[in-house]
């Protein structure tokens, strides 16, 4: 049996036993050959219109060997019989795809798949063994190619703009974030005030203006908020009310109740934002400490959209609950809107993530964080099968003496716990008791007076926050964008590439990112509505894999319309691109007209600025300014050359001006034939010239040791006869012949 992760492999072998051999591959052996590599060339997307592309697929890094020793093995220990275990995915299943090809030879070949590792459905998948499900491999395929081709051809876009990459799913993910930002720059912050106390435990607020009021404070969106007022002198005057009174009399009660739901089982997004939000982990640190839970056996497959669960599961969870909690406390189950087969942007081959054995709380022999996940895990999936939790609550309206303002509060308590209990341990604790005071109109409660308490707050809005790892994951679910298995991934990248930065828990757009999304992405995604990297037409693109992994819609079809799509998208930015200078062409177009005069200046730029140049106009005046002698300055790299050249030569920079024939070294010329160039070459020519290194000198005698040869016979290939009158150039001139002769020799032998 042949499964992807090591630790999978071992838990798997203690369920098969003798006769068995279980190997794990590490994930994907072959996919799209590298770029530059042999078939990475165009000619791997060409294929008629009712087939798909057959590229030449290449070993991933170390994949060879591992499987050699693998196939070795196996036929060594005469085996029979080959079970390909992989993923129970999209690209478990291509995994599987190309392991049967590697395999073929042997005469049984089975693909079994489990959604959790357990003896049970182990066993399970191997009776139900079945063929490699093409559909899912077709699916995978057609998003390698469009993965490849939006990475390959607009990456190449956005190297004029010295980016690294684009793609088809980190640019629309870095849109969201560089929106925010975008929405943070543009919020103008509104001043507020409001106070806010406490009594008996409860938080009251000063309701000062009602929404008809004419000083009622309302937001940039025109939500009203009663509780904050511009009027700082009435916030004031409710302090100092508050304070000389110490209490305030109840005028009002509305009774009621609040029930919290609980909520479905974990999804992959779900358990990276719970994670987040009750552990502080990261997403990266989620995944992997999940990946080791389901690799054990201790938890279900950790990448899916579903929150179906195992019949058999709920009943043992609820047993527990019923033993633990009682009748009261198990709920009809709650089941989240993926939970229905068929339902959109869901992968719903497995269930949602949950404990294999439910009646198990605490796992012994493994580590803390795996323990704190998994306890996290388990008491999701218990939470989904409870009641809800209800609190009494109490709707106060009180006042104060002599201040005519309404003073509003809520006091809450839980009357029962329902799912909240077995979240304990991840709650803060909990109101269990109404306050002590009466609450009935005509009572009185005190205020304990401190410097916090009343508290006048004198503040102003605060911009959109910007996305977490985990909110943002949030937000590709919500624009169906991405997949369970790309989410962490895709949020790696956008950092690997110094597209954003992770700042306190923020994620933060750089200038690179920036420029990306405001510079290089218009060019595709201004045409229409539905741009290349417009986040519905990439959640269509998510969608037609989709139809494709359910056998809904011809692979074919959908690829080769993504082609033509692509090309239109990616020829008309080519040609939008031309018909605008680029960076480079405006900053060479300035430093050419530096140095001239009012009146050549205004020729040359007919009366514009540079950037409002077209593309062709541009390209012309840089062509006829250039052909008339028109001179640029030298480029930072050149002058620092220089300085380090004459740094090298004890020259003062007064003496290489002087060599230059200039005033000052400032006022070089770029370009091959430019000043610049012709003083770096006299330069280099007299360092060439100087004594040769200590090192050198070294490297030379060491030669002749070597060799064994007389000095003066290596001393003439450099036409010297002594070490002592040996210069840079002749040393260089020496090491570079002997290491030519020798490489000849290697080549003859």
């Amino acid at each position: 049996m042949i499964l992807e992760s090591g630790a999978k492999a071992k838990t798997v072998k203690k369920y098969l036993g003798k006769g068995w051999i279980v190997q794990a591959c590490g994930g994907h052996v072959q996919d799209l050959p590298s770029k530059g590599s042999k078939g990475s060339s165009k000619s791997m997307w060409t294929s008629e219109r009712d087939v798909l592309p057959e590229p030449p697929w290449g070993w991933t890094s170390g994949a060879q060997k591992k499987i050699t020793d693998l196939l070795k093995k196996a036929k060594s220990s005469n085996v029979e019989e080959v079970y390909i275990a992989t993923d129970p995915d999209r690209e478990g299943e291509f995994i599987a795809w190309r392991l049967s090809i590697i395999f073929a030879k042997f005469p049984v070949q089975k693909r079994v798949t489990f959604n959790e590792i357990t003896e049970t459905s182990v066993q399970d998948a191997i009776e139900q063994a079945r063929e490699i499900d093409t559909a899912l491999v077709d699916s995978a395929k057609v998003r390698r190619f469009m993965d490849r081709l939006v990475g390959f051809e607009c990456s190449r876009f956005s190297r004029s703009w010295k980016l690294t990459s684009m793609g088809r799913v980190q640019t629309p993910t870095l849109g969201f974030i560089m929106e925010r930002e975008l929405l943070r720059e543009k919020h103008v912050p509104i001043v507020y005030n409001s106070v806010n106390f406490y009594s008996n435990e409860t938080n009251f607020k000063i309701r000062f203006h009602e929404k008809n009021d004419p000083e009622a404070w309302l937001d940039d969106s025109g939500k009203h908020f009663p509780d904050r007022t511009f009027n700082q002198d009435l916030a004031a005057e409710a302090i100092t009310k508050l304070k000389y009174n110490k209490k305030i009399e109840i005028e009002s009660v509305k009774e009621g109740k609040n029930k919290r739901n609980p909520k479905p089982p974990f999804t992959t997004d779900t358990m990276l934002q719970s994670a987040s939000s009750n552990l502080g982990w990261s997403v990266a640190r989620t995944s992997s400490v999940a990946g080791e839970l389901y690799n054990s056996g201790h938890v279900t497959y950790i990448r899916t959209d579903s929150t179906r669960t195992n019949e058999n599961a709920r009943k043992t969870i609820k047993d527990h609950v019923r033993e633990k909690f009682g009748e009261d406390h198990l709920g009809p189950g709650v089941l989240g809107p993926d939970a229905k087969k068929g339902s959109t942007n869901v992968q719903d081959a497995h269930e949602a993530i949950r404990p294999t054995r439910p009646e198990i709380l605490q796992i012994d022999g493994i580590k803390d964080d795996q323990q704190l996940l998994y306890r996290l895990i388990w008491a999701r999936f218990a939470a989904s099968q409870m009641s809800n939790s209800i609190r009494e609550t109490r709707s106060i309206q009180a006042k104060t003496k002599d201040f005519e303002k309404i003073i509003t509060g809520t006091a809450s308590w839980r009357i029962h716990a329902g799912w909240e209990a077995v979240y304990e341990p991840f709650h803060k604790e909990v109101k269990l008791q109404p306050p002590k005071s009466k609450i009935e109109k005509g009572a009185v409660w005190n205020i304990e007076c401190n410097e916090e308490n009343p508290l006048l707050v004198s503040d102003q809005t605060k911009p959109p926050r910007r996305f977490s790892e985990s909110s943002i994951v949030q937000e590709m679910k919500k624009q169906g964008i991405g997949r369970p298995s790309t989410y962490v991934s895709t949020i790696q990248t956008l950092s690997r590439r110094k597209y954003v930065e992770n700042t306190s828990g923020a994620l933060i757009p750089t200038d690179a990112g920036r420029t990306l999304w405001l510079e290089v992405v218009p060019f595709y995604n201004e045409q229409n509505d539905k741009g290349l990297f417009a986040a519905q037409f990439t959640a269509k693109m998510e969608a037609d894999l989709d139809t494709i992994e359910n056998s809904n819609q011809s692979a074919p079809k959908v690829w080769h319309e993504f082609v033509d799509v692509f090309k239109e998208m990616n020829n008309s930015a080519r040609i939008k691109k031309r018909s605008i200078p680029s960076k480079k062409q405006i900053e060479l177009l300035e430093n050419l007209v530096k140095n001239m005069t009012v009146k050549e200046r205004e020729k040359v730029l007919n009366g514009k600025k540079p950037e409002e140049f077209t593309g062709e106009e541009m390209r012309e005046t840089l062509d006829r300014v250039i052909a008339e002698g028109g001179d640029f300055p030298a480029s930072d790299k050149q002058i620092g050359l220089v300085i380090k050249l004459a740094d090298q030569l004890g020259h003062s920079l007064k003496d290489v001006a002087k060599l230059g024939e200039i005033d000052d070294i400032n006022n070089l010329t770029g370009g091959k034939d430019g000043s610049a160039s012709r003083l770096i070459d006299i330069l280099i020519k007299q360092s060439q010239a100087l004594p040769a290194t200590e090192a050198q000198v070294k490297l030379v005698k060491k030669i002749v040791e070597r060799e064994e040869v007389p000095l003066t016979d290596i001393l003439s290939i450099a036409n010297i006869v002594t070490i002592e009158e040996m210069t840079k150039q002749d040393a260089s001139k020496i090491i570079d012949a002997i290491v030519k002769k020798n490489k000849s020799s290697k080549k003859k032998k």
